[in-house]
């Protein structure tokens, strides 16, 4: 097939977007589909349509050529004044069988981009605009889970023209989570233990968005669980050296223990499976996902948020958990790609 894997765009994960595209791109290159990398936002004015998708193509050369974007990427958001898709994107798109979305955060796995393509009738994979835009919007994801049976930690969501720092009238106390609502890679995520740290994590949280959550700080072990066609994968258990699951821990080698299957009772390990389905269903998510999950030491769990496009390396948590019953990153990628199309055959 004549695959496009869109990656880079805007937001604060566009490296990691880059990196999921370039692994993504090789692997359906092993399986002996023409992938192509291609950025959202940039696009490609030199495309040659006549040979779009070439037999011989060097992924590492195109994800080189991505990011000689990088520098100037403040001055091109600021000046771009139409489509946020850039030069050849859509016909790039269309000419595909399908395309790879392997966007992170705003404008890739918030709907926006999904509903674009809806429009103009272009296949891709992972969930439609409606799932996307519930999942990243964690007020709205925890609403959904808590009315789907799935816990979520107490909390309150508050914005930016109306808040105070008081956490009694919401039957909070320190220490607590503050996050951003949209934010993804667990950027814009503080964990505050006293006041001056609460309200500087308030702080540093507005200057990323204008909507904050705040949540009870929920010490214990961490996992996440991978759904693929509404079945939940092995559990995967995360556990950073230091400090707690952030954006550098995510991705800085060796800076975080991940087992796989995680090390749990049989009874827990299906409670959080089942959780996961509950909530991949009630979230409206299609082909895959992945939801994260706390569990405090007497079992209690709790459903963090929804990841509708997560990391796809191989060396990413959904594709660990995939390794654990035996499908390689390769087989993955394919896989996901044929779950996706079924959507459009029905």
């Amino acid at each position: 097939m004549n695959i496009v894997v869109l990656c880079g765009g805007t937001s604060t994960e566009r490296e990691i977007s880059i990196v999921s595209g370039t692994q993504v791109a090789k692997a359906l290159r092993e399986k002996g589909h023409r992938a192509i990398l291609l950025d959202v936002f940039f696009g490609n004015e030199t495309a040659d349509l006549m040979e779009a998708f070439p037999e011989t193509y060097d992924v590492d050369e195109a994800a080189a050529g991505i990011r000689k974007f990088d520098r100037d990427l403040p001055s091109a958001v600021a000046n771009r004044h139409r489509s946020y898709l850039g030069p050849n994107v859509t016909k790039l798109c269309k000419m595909a069988d399908i395309v790879f979305l392997a966007l992170h955060g705003a404008n890739g796995e918030d709907g926006r981009v999904q509903g674009s393509f809806d429009l103009r009738k272009i296949r891709y994979t992972g969930t439609g605009y409606v799932g996307s835009t519930l999942s990243m919007d964690k007020d709205l994801t925890k609403t959904i889970l808590r009315a789907a049976g799935v816990p979520t930690p107490p909390g309150f969501t508050m914005t930016k023209d109306y808040y105070d720092c008081e956490l009694a009238p919401h039957g909070l106390a320190l220490p607590v989570v503050v996050k951003v609502c949209c934010g993804g890679s667990s950027v814009g995520v503080f964990i505050a233990r006293t006041h001056e740290e609460y309200e500087e994590a308030l702080q540093k949280a507005f200057e990323l968005e204008e909507e904050v959550i705040v949540e009870e700080y929920i010490p214990g072990r961490e996992f996440s669980v991978g759904v693929i066609n509404g079945r939940a994968l092995p559990v995967i258990e995360i556990a950073p050296i230091s400090g707690f699951y952030d954006y550098v821990n995510k991705y800085t080698p060796g800076s975080t223990i991940e087992t796989c299957p995680a090390e749990l009772p049989e009874e827990l390990s299906r409670k959080m499976q089942h959780y996961a389905e509950e909530g991949f269903k009630a979230l409206r998510l299609e082909a895959y996902g992945r939801l994260d999950f706390l569990m405090r030491e007497d079992g209690e769990m709790f459903c963090l948020e929804a990841n509708t496009l997560p990391g796809m390396t191989p060396t990413s948590l959904l594709p660990q958990e995939a390794q654990a019953e035996g499908m390689s990153f390769a087989d993955l990628c394919e896989k996901l790609v044929e779950l996706s199309l079924m959507k459009y055959r029905k």
